[in-house]
């Protein structure tokens, strides 16, 4: 039996699966708030007792950088260490990936019917492939192609530096740049990131808010506000700022297309793209992915696919535990 785990700043997913290196739907599941808890492995030992199943192999996909068994979260207050987990779980060790290497290691898994095809691509495309999700943050990965098989690897690509193109994402520059130093992708590429973008397009005086919409926004969750009154045509103000968000989601998925020489295709998986698929197969993700000069013909070779299960992270996470050997 595996226990498999998707950690987030916002939730923490945690499965049984039978010890099969294919896909299996789980055997138990349940979702937790991370913010609710001090650690994963308060979650772990209360997953453990809950489902009274005896353990195996274990591995979690965390969002933020692994060293050394170890991570420190990103966006929430958390150090996750292998070797405790394993002390508690009663294991000999414990596997502890990037949420978004995790996620790579689940891309095989996935069935046709979950994903969308964004740009068909070159036929028969193969070599490296590349991977971008936006959500609480953003999280970035690479497969390298080694002949035999895609070989995932972690990135911190969602902190690189964020560079405008035009004239109006300078302005956006200048304006986060009084907020934050420096200004990285994921100030623009997540949850807070469109809340930030609409927040400039607002304040620079080039939409009005009406009043329930500004209720809405203090009493939910901006992001979510936004998209959906974008997404209903009930505000102008937020379509404005979701489709400068896919303008930028296709601009970084094309710089980390390039970085990676994604032959083999470009996967935006995440929280963020299913909800907002309707912008995303407009012409607005695709124009600025491929406006790269005299590397468009390279990018528009490669297959850009919008992944629609939001259990990827945790398939990765059991395959891992399963076929690795490092186990």
């Amino acid at each position: 039996m595996i226990l498999a785990g998707d950690v987030g700043a916002t939730k923490t997913r945690l499965a049984l699966f039978a010890g099969t290196p294919g896909r299996s739907d789980p055997v138990s599941e349940r979702l937790y708030s991370s913010q609710e808890y001090p650690g994963l492995e308060v979650i772990a030992r209360e997953f453990v007792a809950a489902t009274g199943a005896a353990i195996e192999r274990a591995c979690f996909g965390v969002a933020g950088p692994v060293e050394d068994g170890r991570c420190s979260t990103t966006n929430l207050a958390w150090v996750v260490d292998a070797r405790d987990l394993a002390r508690d779980l009663r294991l000999a060790q414990v596997a502890l990936l990037n949420d978004l290497e995790a996620s790579a290691h689940g891309l095989p898994a996935l069935r046709s019917d979950e994903t969308v095809v964004l740009q068909e691509g070159a036929p028969a495309a193969a070599g490296n492939q590349a991977l971008i999700a936006a959500g609480t943050g953003l999280g970035e990965a690479a497969l390298y192609w080694d002949g035999r098989r895609h070989c995932p690897f972690a990135t911190e690509g969602g902190h690189a530096g964020f560079a405008p193109a035009d004239e109006p994402q300078t302005e956006l520059l200048r304006y986060l740049l009084r907020r934050f130093n420096p200004v990285s992708w994921e100030r623009v590429l997540s949850g807070p990131g469109l809340v930030n973008i609409y927040s400039f397009l607002r304040d620079t005086g080039q939409g009005d808010e009406p009043p329930w919409l500004t209720d809405e926004i203090a009493a939910g969750e901006p992001a979510a506000v936004i998209s959906n009154a974008a997404l209903s045509g009930r505000s102008r103000l937020c379509l404005e700022a979701l489709d400068l968000f896919v303008a930028l989601y296709g601009a970084e998925a094309g710089n980390l297309a390039l970085k990676i020489m994604a032959t083999g295709g470009v996967f935006d998986a995440g929280g963020i793209a299913p909800k907002i698929l309707p912008r995303l197969r407009a012409p607005g993700f695709v124009q600025a992915f491929l406006a790269k000069g005299r590397m468009r013909p390279l990018l528009e070779s490669m297959p850009v696919r919008v992944v629609l299960n939001d259990r990827l992270a945790l398939f990765g996470a059991a395959r891992y535990a399963a076929t690795e050997e490092s186990i």
